[in-house]
């Protein structure tokens, strides 16, 4: 039996000794399609090539490439179906083309991993009008040649439509073509449909195993199919399918790529898995832990939106299955470790990572199952109203608040509701989250106008206007020409005095805000006019758009201008820039190699850096981080650029930042061998610049995102300054020395813990003091004794416990209880056991809060209120008589 390892490496050798190149996995988060949100096939990370933009490094490629779809997910615990897999792929960029292709699948399946040939089924292209012309793509013939003459005779040879044999590209748009796909005869055995039973039925008979895609179009933006520059070849395999075939198992999840995972899985559960739909959850639980671990390996953070919420989605998805299999907690963090174990080999990361990945499938699962009960209570008796009303479905406004107040994403209700027999209210829920994106775009403040204005000149500058080139890592001054001025969106030949316009320049030693830095400000010089910069943005990284406040005369376009940026406000924006770099570099070292950014803000009065961690930094962290900071800022390293290839910088060990586009060459900033990172930004000449590093803050963000926020030179100095003034105002008011005052403050506490104690004794013995009268004095109202009091010395907790001892002596009865506390009111009532079912403590006292100013409720035994109006006291005792009566 050949394992999921050996399958792997066999096809990777058969392909390179046909001259193909291996390639590695590119990550589960495209670099460089922002068409999708995840690697969804083997070709993506070759799409450059396809399309002519990029040479290839060889015109025969070969890769495994980690790959997540969401497209099957409803599919996922069936035998052959799963989100996250292994796809074995050849690929030639204008080199062979079908020939190629169809004689090493066939080869490859049956040469080097036995499989008969007599098992094997073709499907190709039947052809369809409308694409690529008025006159599309007629039926593949010659891919059906060229299968009989591989050996597969015309019987195993189908045609089908679009649907099935015509690849689209995993975004809106890019390269495509007809394909010709490999099936697998499972059973020899037709089902009912007899000679009609042939690949894509649905009986199980046939497995879909290896795709041939003949890519040879491009789609666009407005759907035609143009011929790409060369045809080319992109196939792909399932690892998974195929281990099931060669290892002779009946399931994907019984292959060594699986069984590893379900083992655990099973023997945590509390009975046997033997049902059809404990056999589902299992699978689910199985095929979504191994996707969860390879995403968040990859950088991805659970999220509400985007691809965090794929990955938030499916670790949801498996604790509900592993509710379902009587785990009674988190669990999918224990066994991601199996996962780690099963394909450290074979991708690395997952091992670099394991205690990252484990921690944060943790905190994920902690925060689910902190509402997972109380979401499925609601669920449970919207369910029961439901159905005892004779209705079929869950209603929008519901699944709604699943989805928003306790984090069930939509489709998980959508499986809990088919699973009891409901219809799903796809429209009102949309209509629900449509209301709620309303409010959002309706409560956002910020700079709306701006942004428009930006787009518009984005539009309008198109194909008119050469792109910007920045001169702002040596210059700080430069001459160029201006290219054009915007005014309110629109382009304009000139700008007037008074005006606040857009100005585009040729050349410009302005930093375009972008990457987290600000935009630089300064000024503009020109014979006909003057202007202030007030902020500068980068647009698609191709001009840089500068805000000008026009002062004096007139600005038009062709006019040579000086450009002046501030240096003042740029020399601190780059030791917080550089300052972020090292501590990034810290923060791996101190907390560990999961640390990646996940955003950052350079300014110049402060610097904020997100990253991924699943816990607060704790205190002495912090210091160690602040400390290694500032001695690399003693050491006075020098920060060097250099320009080099993309996948050159990152195989040398440069940081990039997830979901950044970058192009084939990028600036690489560097500080000596313990910092290296892509980056467009400002830095400082050496690390000695940022002066002094100082942490101001330590907060989270969101779900596994951890944020710091920090000074460096003046403004470092200028908040330790404060704090020790602030230190010696302290002493003072202690009347301790500077450094006595955390004892000083000890003794202090230790005090009042004293004479805390002695009040509360005061206060106790008050309590039992005035029981005896106040029991005495207790009057009969509608059918109950009631003592409502006003009395003195006690807070809070002191009305509590004499009324605790109050009900103790009456046995049956109402207490009322005021006092005013330091000019408050409060006021508590309580109701003795057996008679609130007939009068409630939350509902008295907050009828009665109202008399004094205030609000209050609590429990049906006992409740507490507090007003602003103390002197109303004794008429909201004097109002229970009435209240009682009603």
């Amino acid at each position: 039996m050949k394992s999921g390892s050996e399958i792997r490496q066999l096809f990777l050798d058969y392909f390179k000794s046909r001259s193909h190149q291996e390639v590695p996995s590119s990550s589960l988060i495209p670099e460089d399609d922002p068409s999708v949100l995840l690697t969804t096939a083997g070709m993506q990370q070759f799409k450059p090539y396809f399309l002519g933009e990029r040479t290839p490094p060889a015109p025969r490629l070969t890769s495994v490439q980690k790959c997540f779809r969401t497209s099957d997910i409803d599919e996922v615990g069936d035998e052959t179906h799963c989100t996250f897999f292994e796809m074995l792929g050849n690929f030639s960029v204008g080199d062979y083309f079908k020939a190629g292709a169809v004689a090493y699948g066939l080869e490859c399946l049956v040469e080097t991993y036995g499989l008969p040939v007599e098992r094997i089924w073709a499907t190709v292209f039947a052809g369809e009008e409308g694409i690529a012309g008025e006159k599309g793509i007629p039926v593949d013939e010659e891919a059906i040649k060229l299968w009989e003459d591989a050996g597969i005779p015309s019987d195993r040879i189908h045609r089908f439509g679009k649907k099935d044999n015509f690849w689209g590209p995993p975004g809106a748009t890019g390269p495509c073509g007809p394909c010709s796909e490999l099936h697998y005869e499972l059973t020899t055995k037709p089902c009912g449909l007899g000679e009609r039973c042939v690949p894509n039925c649905e009986c199980g008979r046939f497995v879909e195993i290896w795709n041939l895609v003949f890519m040879q179009y491009n789609k666009d933006d407005s759907g035609s199919y143009d011929p790409l520059p060369s045809k080319n070849i992109d196939t792909g395999a399932g690892l998974e399918r195929i281990a099931m075939i060669l290892q002779g198992v009946p399931t994907i999840f019984e292959t060594d790529l699986f069984a590893p995972i379900a083992s655990a899985v099973v023997g945590g559960a509390d009975r046997e898995i033997t049902s059809v739909e404990d056999k589902r959850s299992m699978r689910i639980i199985c095929d979504h832990l191994r996707g969860a671990t390879f995403l968040a390996a990859d950088g991805v953070i659970p999220a509400n939106e985007g691809r965090g919420y794929v990955l938030r989605r499916i670790i949801r998805r498996a604790a509900v299955h592993g509710r379902k299999l009587g785990y009674g907690g988190p669990f999918l963090h224990r066994l991601s470790g199996i996962v780690v174990d099963m394909f450290r080999e074979a991708y690395p990361e997952l091992a670099d990572r394991a205690v990252y990945l484990a921690r944060m499938i943790g905190a994920e699962e902690d925060r689910f199952a902190d509402t997972l009960e109380t979401g499925l209570r609601i669920f449970e008796a919207e369910v029961a109203r439901i159905q005892g009303a004779g209705e079929g479905m869950l209603p929008g406004e519901v699944i709604f608040k699943l989805y928003d107040t306790y984090g069930f994403p939509a489709d998980l209700t959508r499986d809990l509701a088919v699973e009891r027999g409901l219809q799903f209210d796809e429209n009102g829920f949309d209509r629900s989250m449509e209301g709620q994106r309303e409010m959002a775009r309706s409560a956002w403040k910020g700079e709306g106008d701006e942004e428009a204005s930006r787009a518009v000149t984005a539009g309008d500058l198109e194909g008119r206007v050469v792109e910007t080139s920045f001169l702002g890592y040596e210059l700080e001054t430069a001459i160029s020409g201006v290219e054009a001025i915007i005014v309110e969106g629109a382009p304009a030949e000139a700008a007037a005095e008074g005006r606040t316009v857009e100005l585009l320049v040729r050349e410009s030693p302005f930093y375009g805000e972008a990457g987290g830095q600000v935009g630089d400000r300064g000024a503009i010089h020109g014979r006909g006019g003057d202007g202030e910069v007030t902020d500068a943005r980068s647009i698609d990284g191709r001009w840089i758009v500068h805000r000008i406040n026009v002062t004096r005369g007139e600005i038009r376009v062709g006019d040579k201008v000086e450009l002046r940026v501030d240096p003042a406000r740029r020399a601190p924006v780059r030791r917080n820039h550089t300052a972020t770099h090292l501590l990034q570099a810290m923060l791996r070292r101190v907390l560990g190699d999961h640390v990646k950014q996940a955003g950052s803000l350079v300014a110049p009065e402060r610097l904020r850096f997100d990253f991924t961690h699943f816990s607060p930094v704790k205190p002495r962290e912090i210091a160690e981080v602040e400390a290694l900071v500032n001695e690399k800022v003693r050491e006075n390293h020098p920060v060097t650029t250099e320009i080099r290839g993309y996948r050159e910088a990152l195989a040398g060990g440069a940081t990039a930042l997830f979901g950044e586009k970058y192009g084939d060459e990028v600036r690489v900033v560097g500080i000596e061998e313990f910092s290296a990172e892509l980056c467009g930004g400002t830095h400082c000449g050496r690390t000695g610049d940022i002066g002094i590093f100082k942490i101001v803050g330590e907060t989270g963000v969101a779900a596994g995102v951890r944020r710091i926020e920090a000074l460096t030179g003046k403004g470092a100095f200028q908040y330790v300054q404060k704090e020790e003034e602030e230190l010696r105002a302290l002493a003072e008011l202690l009347q301790a020395q500077p450094g006595g005052i955390v004892e000083k403050v000890r003794r202090l506490q230790a005090d009042n813990q004293t004479l805390r104690k002695a009040v509360e004794a005061v206060q106790k013995k008050a309590s039992r003091d005035a029981t005896e009268d106040l029991v005495s004095g207790a009057r009969e109202v509608a059918g109950v004794k009631v003592i409502a009091a006003r009395v003195s010395g006690h807070d809070a907790r002191g009305l509590r416990e004499l009324a605790d001892l109050l009900r103790d002596k009456l046995g049956s009865g109402v207490v009322l209880l005021g006092a005013e506390r330091e000019g408050k009111a409060l006021l508590l009532a309580a109701v003795t056991k057996d008679l609130t079912g007939r009068f409630h403590a939350g509902n008295l006292v907050r009828e009665l809060a109202a008399v004094v100013g205030g609000k209050g409720g609590g429990r049906p035994d006992m409740a507490q209120a507090g007003g602003t109006k103390p002197e109303k006291l004794d008429e909201a005792l004097a109002g229970i008589d009435e209240l009682l009566m009603e």
